[in-house]
């Protein structure tokens, strides 16, 4: 531990006796099994509040048991199984989805060293020398639920659903690991718990904003939430992956969804707002982080965070494809090799012995923080200029030359497909309609005699 005695030491993980490490398990169980239940119900409220909208009144005292009767009609519901499925794959993907999000959690830190019925121990489960990589590798376990789900069930819109989720992952992982690198190059430890203590004096949301940022973005897509919820996309593919599932296999996928929102919240109070440590000016209190308060502390920056997913689910509309693409690819995967060779070299002066002022690091992420969000304003404003397939031209459409605009066929392939950057759609002429085609303007069941009554 620390000079202040209050940060777990990870040797000591793995000492405890097994009726407290079940204990630990078992409350984490309860916590990650709650607050979905108690976050779908706010989700609906505070929508419902933006949207100005009553939101759910009838199940319990102004609604709060609708999330339960919600479980429970889920689980009383039959379960059906398509006929084409490959039953066994079909049957095994929500839970590949929900097993990874709960097992994610066994490294969060809740709290500093306690004592529980004499015992010494700390408020995490269990910790590691490589910690942040068992989150990332448990976070992208999840997502083969999802391809698996899509894939399994034999129909096209889960199929495009889950080719959705695969390409997703690839794209804002890579992202996510970069910012994860520059946090655990800076602190000089990948453990939970060490993170948390390097944090004592200054948290990284300050010293790494584009950090931070960068996997505030990447955590909404890999949760598959609004505006980033491609892989489930009601409005295009009915309901996406999970259009084939019902009863306890769809109530999973939904669980799993909200644990993974508490779990990406968790880690981001972990990395960047100093985990468990109350924020200023309750840290003046000398008792704010000892005992038991620190849960509260951290509680609360979770639920922080799960109000900004409702935020961003009630006020954005769905980014398209080409967008989501555009904005991991060209965007926030730049930037973040950048920056991750900025801490690297701040580190490597510091080892040397060069003491680099943390003003100089803060003023520096500003100064890539301000780029990345410019490039991102003008990038969707200038989506919503042009429109799928189209460009920005100095010139009217008119004046533009012909050879400029590549020829397309959209039924070429025998279906129709959008055209690509660059490519225009031929001009259609509409075929006139006869008058003996015309429809008879009449209600349909009525009689001439109506009409001229």
């Amino acid at each position: 531990m620390t000079a202040e005695g209050i940060y777990p030491d990870p040797t000591l993980f793995g000492h405890d006796p097994w009726w407290l490490v079940l204990g630990k398990a078992l409350a984490i169980f309860i916590f990650l099994i709650l607050t979905p239940l108690v976050t779908i119900l706010a989700e609906r409220k505070i929508m419902a509040w933006m949207q100005m909208r009553v939101g759910p009144n009838r199940v319990g005292p102004r609604g709060m048991l609708q999330s339960l009767a919600d479980g429970i009609k889920l689980a009383l519901k039959e379960g059906i199984v398509p006929k084409g499925v490959d039953k066994p794959i079909y049957i095994l993907a929500p839970i590949i989805a929900a097993v990874p999000a709960f097992m994610a959690f066994a490294v969060i830190p809740f709290g500093p060293e306690v004592s529980i019925f004499g015992h010494r121990t700390a408020l995490q489960l269990t910790d590691l020398p490589v910690a942040v990589l068992y989150v990332l590798a448990a976070t992208s376990i999840g997502v083969y639920g999802i391809v698996l789900a899509g894939w399994a069930s034999g129909s096209t819109y889960p199929l495009l659903g889950g080719l959705r989720s695969t390409a997703q992952v690839i794209s804002y992982e890579i992202a996510m690991g970069l910012t994860f690198a520059a946090v655990f190059v800076y602190a000089g430890t990948m453990s939970t718990s060490g993170i948390v203590a390097a944090q004592e004096s200054t948290w990284y949301v300050l010293l790494l904003l584009p950090s931070f940022l960068i996997y505030a973005i990447s955590m909404v897509g890999e949760t598959n939430r609004a505006p980033f919820d491609l892989p489930e996309a009601e409005g295009e593919l009915v309901g996406g992956f999970h259009t084939e599932y019902s009863s306890l296999s769809f109530a999973m996928f939904m669980l799993a969804e909200y644990v993974n929102m508490v779990t990406v919240s968790a880690l981001a109070t972990t990395l960047f707002f100093g985990g468990w440590r109350a924020p200023f000016p309750l840290s003046l209190w000398e008792g704010a982080n000892s005992g038991w308060w620190p849960v509260l502390w951290f509680t609360l920056k979770v639920w922080a965070f799960l109000f900004v997913f409702v935020w961003l689910r009630a006020t954005l509309p769905r980014l398209r494809y080409d967008q989501f693409m555009g904005l991991g690819w060209k965007i926030l995967i730049p930037f973040a090799l950048v920056w991750v060779m900025v801490v690297a070299t701040v580190r490597a002066f510091r080892n040397e012995g060069y003491e680099v002022s943390s003003i100089a690091l803060v003023l520096a992420g500003l100064i890539v923080a301000l780029v990345v969000l410019a490039l991102l304003w003008n990038r969707l404003r200038r989506s919503r200029i042009e429109g799928p397939g189209e460009r920005v031209e100095s010139e009217p459409r008119s004046q533009t030359s012909p050879e400029t605009l590549e020829p397309f066929d959209p039924m070429a392939g025998g279906f129709p497909v959008p055209p690509m950057p660059g490519q225009t759609l031929p001009t259609f002429r509409r075929t006139p309609v006869s008058a003996s085609s015309t429809r008879d303007p009449r209600p349909i069941g009525s009689t001439r005699e109506d009409s001229d009554a």
